[in-house]
């Protein structure tokens, strides 16, 4: 993967707000609301969503419904709905719930995953691989992640030998996709060429997205970057909401809304209204009393023309 001057002229968005979005909140999101803003998105353009995690309850209480939620939704052609897991556990929930797309994810920091997961940093990368295998095997569509790809709060810089090593074991065990998360939000532009440059012989034609988070501002800017590296498909959030509940100070993912509004300046399509989106951001707002990360939900990006 290297990095030349062209542009794509699409890139795909997976909201992540009903999961990412929302799982450091306190204030629980009720099932019927959650489908309501699943019907919002789709209205709005999106094309895949990330809309729960088979994780354990007492650790995350807002992904305590995921199961009620899948029985539920309504089901759209064309539209891909997604759900993490951490162990096979969530990999044996998420198919009893009738789930066709799972992001399997671990920590390339050992403390991280032990907080994140309860599972040493060797621990998970055994578990994961045998996660990617039995889902494979299980007819389930697999997106393989590795979350503090770009470094940890914890233990500092993440050596990119060891995210490739990891990246080749998934591929190894036949992901569909893989996935690099900035959780802590350290990247840089440098960070980001390094590792697309470092992965991209690993992933081959394998699609890669990108996982950023905006806690120290350079989420867009790093955006910039991968576009460079031929990267297409990022994770955003309705009006920047985010966050790991087992990373201090982490702040929200890039803002769905600003997302599209840079690539649209770029002339890059991504097919969703910002208007849209915007007022579920400013819906969600309301609903938990505060305003959000995100700049541009609060503003009518599409303004009408003055009269002359």
């Amino acid at each position: 993967m290297l990095a030349d001057n062209s542009q794509p002229e699409s890139v795909t968005l997976t909201e992540v707000g009903l999961r990412d979005g929302i799982q450091i909140e306190n204030r629980r999101i009720p099932t019927g609301m959650k489908l309501e803003l699943i019907e919002a998105l789709v209205a709005a353009g999106l094309k895949s969503l990330q809309i729960t995690a088979f994780v354990h309850p007492d650790k995350v209480p807002q992904m305590a419904d995921a199961e009620e939620l899948l029985s539920r939704i309504h089901l759209h052609a064309g539209v891909e709905f997604t759900g993490l897991v951490l162990n096979q556990n969530g990999v044996t929930r998420a198919q009893a719930a009738g789930l066709q797309n799972v992001e399997i994810s671990v920590s390339a920091s050992d403390t991280h995953s032990r907080k994140n997961a309860g599972l040493s940093l060797e621990q998970a990368r055994n578990l994961s691989v045998e996660m990617v295998m039995r889902a494979k095997e299980a007819g389930l569509h697999v997106k393989a992640g590795i979350q503090c790809a770009f470094g940890c709060v914890y233990e500092g810089p993440v050596p990119a030998s060891r995210i490739r090593d990891m990246a080749a074991a998934y591929v190894q065990a036949g992901a569909d996709a893989l996935a690099l998360a900035d959780t802590t939000g350290m990247a840089t532009p440098v960070s980001v060429a390094d590792l697309l440059a470092t992965i991209g012989p690993v992933a081959g034609n394998l699609p890669l997205s990108l996982h950023l988070h905006d806690t120290r501002g350079l989420g867009l800017v790093n955006l910039m970057k991968a576009l460079e590296f031929g990267v297409t498909r990022f994770d955003t959030s309705f009006g920047g909401m985010g966050g790991c509940p087992f990373v201090p100070g982490a702040a929200g993912n890039i803002a769905t809304e600003d997302t599209v509004h840079l690539l649209s300046s770029l002339g890059i399509e991504t097919g969703i209204d910002i208007e849209k989106v915007a007022a579920i951001s400013r819906t969600m707002g309301d609903f938990f009393g505060k305003p959000l990360p995100g700049k541009l939900y609060n503003l009518r990006v599409n303004r009408p023309k003055a009269e002359d």
